[in-house]
């Protein structure tokens, strides 16, 4: 089983950090897995995104064009990369800073109003990509909170371990999020 991850957003959203985590996590559960970055030449606001794929078997290329779960941090990454979602696919959607619409009828969504959820409730809108990874674990069952918890351990560098309970109320705010994937 190969599954293919995009998240999305503009620089500073902490797309990448998001990914490595997703990455790590998929390590952690004994999956092959590659990450690949991309971001432009700005450094924050300019588009940033990256792709994590998992596998149980070797994976043979490190990008594709059409993603099983995409996390769209904004408008601009929505309206970008949902035509690159497969058929049956999901996409996850902050709405706190894009529109929730359903152009088309073939994917799942998943609206949530991630940056307004980690201003309100944690007091920090830079978990807002920590909150879609828990609401990603809970709507497509590949990854358990726990094995993200791991890589969040594992991935956030020793000055800033002191953020690790906030991460991880963050991961759980959006595993227990009521709202599931709505089919169209």
């Amino acid at each position: 089983m190969e599954k293919i991850f995009l998240i999305a957003g503009f620089g500073g959203q902490g797309v990448l950090l998001a990914g490595e985590v997703l990455a790590n996590a998929f390590m952690l559960a004994d999956k092959n897995v590659t990450w690949y970055p991309s971001y432009g030449a700005e450094m924050r606001g300019g588009t940033v995104n990256c792709s994590v794929t998992m596998s149980d078997e070797e994976i043979g290329s490190v990008q594709s064009y059409n993603s099983d779960y995409v996390i769209a941090l904004n408008q601009a990454s929505f309206d970008r990369f949902l035509p690159g979602v497969r058929k049956g696919g999901t996409i996850i959607v902050n709405t706190s800073l894009a529109v929730e619409a359903k152009p088309r009828d073939d994917v799942k969504y998943v609206f949530a109003p991630l940056t307004s959820l980690a201003e309100e409730k944690l007091g920090n809108v830079k978990m807002t990509n920590i909150i879609a990874l828990g609401l990603l674990a809970k709507s497509s069952g590949l990854i358990s909170l726990d094995e993200l918890e791991k890589a969040l351990e594992t991935v956030i560098p020793p000055h800033r371990k002191n953020l690790l309970p906030l991460n991880k109320s963050a991961l759980e705010m959006g595993y227990k999020y009521d709202l599931l994937p709505i089919n169209c």
